[in-house]
């Protein structure tokens, strides 16, 4: 009988981060790991100051007056929004407990902009009191902010109003045309109890030049809106900046690579499934590409209209103040062998890796560390990981992965880059295991020094 040939794998690495590296061959993840005696994260607070520094440098090239938000939804520990307050950055909230947090941490209510749907009436109030941006998604909204429980504020009620993008039309977001046109009325109406700084969206996918273009029509409903009396100085062009996880030989080979017998149990996944993991425009640099585009059917560039017209740009990035920022690491539990591969059941669950939530998969490759440091290259070891829960579906990564030595109880798996969304948008003390603390590294030179994040160690 023929024995078959070994599966080729397709690999993802990550680009080389210096900083994870560093944490990694420290040794400090093992003591970490034996330490909290189960999963855990790492941050590096010191490359959400470096990405908040590119987007800002980019405003400066491009003369560009420009503000950063840093959309908390992207990963709630406490050392972002201390790093928001230290630089003098702001910080997108979309609830009572995330306003509450920024303030926490130090965040003046007036660099603070309040996302969302369907806001509820305490998360106005505060918001209100607190001299926060408003971006209003509704006629509702807006009525509810002209009321007199809200005009005993002694100030008003800072808004934009949100549009929703002629290219997304089902979109659940934003006020529609003709509800757009009623808003801005009800705001010259509303006198002093409003004041209608702007107008905002949020766009679905990455591409620069769709924010572009409707970044330059917002601006033209500034100048209309100014016409009336209204403040309107300001617009906000949302996220969706990408990150790049890999490079674009490593993405494409993978994307054209891959079949049902490189997952375990034949899992299925179409290519759009995934988070688009090669970006070659991301970050502050996706930012550069806006301003300096030209909108579809001609004109200037953007940078040159809001700084004619005397408009102020808002973004409020997420993942992309945090690419670099951190790493999730599980210990190993178990391995189990199967034909051509093996199943490591790791010491968490599935639900700390949020790809999971959108029915996808976090495709970086998890680097293995052993007690005596990171295995050198030689025979591959294919093996996809599970969690530790009693589900057939707690796959953290479905793919067989091939590393390079065999998978031991107490060794390491460390997926890189899991900062901005897969740390906990989809957390879970399922089966009441805890939920994986966050570390937070402070000095990377010699030996790295660590502190819990404030939220951990409440």
């Amino acid at each position: 009988m023929t024995t078959p040939a070994p599966l080729r794998l397709p690999t993802l690495p990550a680009h080389h981060d210096p900083d994870t590296d560093q944490v990694v061959r420290s040794g400090l993840l093992h003591e970490l790991s034996y330490a909290f005696g189960g999963p855990f994260h790492f941050l590096l607070p010191s490359r959400f100051d470096a990405n908040l520094a590119a987007f800002r440098t980019v405003l400066q090239e491009t003369g560009v007056e420009g503000r950063v938000y840093y959309a908390k939804k992207a990963n709630k520990a406490a050392v972002w929004t201390e790093r928001c307050a230290q630089h003098q950055a702001g910080v997108d909230v979309a609830s009572v407990g995330e306003l509450r947090d920024a303030l926490g941490g130090g965040v003046r209510g007036e660099n603070i902009v309040v996302t969302g749907p369907a806001k509820s009436a305490d998360l106005l109030r505060l918001a209100v009191h607190q001299s926060c941006l408003i971006a209003v998604d509704s006629l509702d909204e807006l009525d509810l902010l002209v009321t007199l429980e809200f005009t005993g504020a002694a100030r008003p009620a800072r808004i934009l109003l949100r549009c929703l993008p002629p290219d997304q039309p089902y979109s659940r977001f934003g006020l529609a045309p003709e509800a757009l046109e009623t808003a801005l009325d009800r705001c010259v109406r509303a006198g002093d109890a409003v004041r209608m700084e702007g107008f905002s969206f949020h766009l679905s996918g990455y591409a620069p030049q769709p924010r572009t273009d409707l970044a330059t029509r917002l601006v033209e409903m500034c100048l209309r809106a100014r016409r009336t009396g209204l403040q309107a100085d300001r617009i906000s062009i949302g996220g969706g900046f990408a990150v790049d996880y890999a490079a674009a030989e490593h993405w494409q080979a993978f994307l054209g690579q891959q079949r049902p017998e490189h997952y375990h149990a034949n899992k299925t996944f179409r290519s759009g499934d995934f988070y688009p993991y090669h970006s070659p425009v991301a970050g502050a640099e996706a930012l550069r590409a806006i301003v300096t585009a030209v909108p579809d059917g001609g004109g200037r560039p953007l940078a040159e209209l809001l700084k004619e017209t005397g408009t102020l740009l808002m973004m409020e990035p997420g993942r992309a103040l945090l690419a670099g920022a951190g790493a999730t690491v599980f210990g190993v539990q178990g391995v189990k062998h199967r034909d051509g591969y093996c199943i490591v059941t790791a010491d968490g669950t599935s639900l700390s890796l949020s790809e999971q939530w959108f029915n996808s998969e976090y495709l970086p490759d998890p680097l293995l560390v052993t007690a005596q440091g990171i295995p050198g290259r030689g025979r591959t070891h294919p093996a996809a990981v599970g969690g530790a829960s009693c589900l057939e579906s707690d796959m953290l990564t479905w793919r067989k992965v091939p590393l390079p030595a065999l998978p031991r109880v107490g060794d390491l798996l460390v997926y890189p880059n899991t900062a901005g969304y897969q740390m906990d948008s989809n957390e879970s003390s399922f089966h009441d295991l805890p939920l994986p603390p966050k570390v937070v590294i402070d000095r990377l030179g010699g030996r790295p020094r660590w502190r819990l994040d404030r939220r951990a160690a409440c």
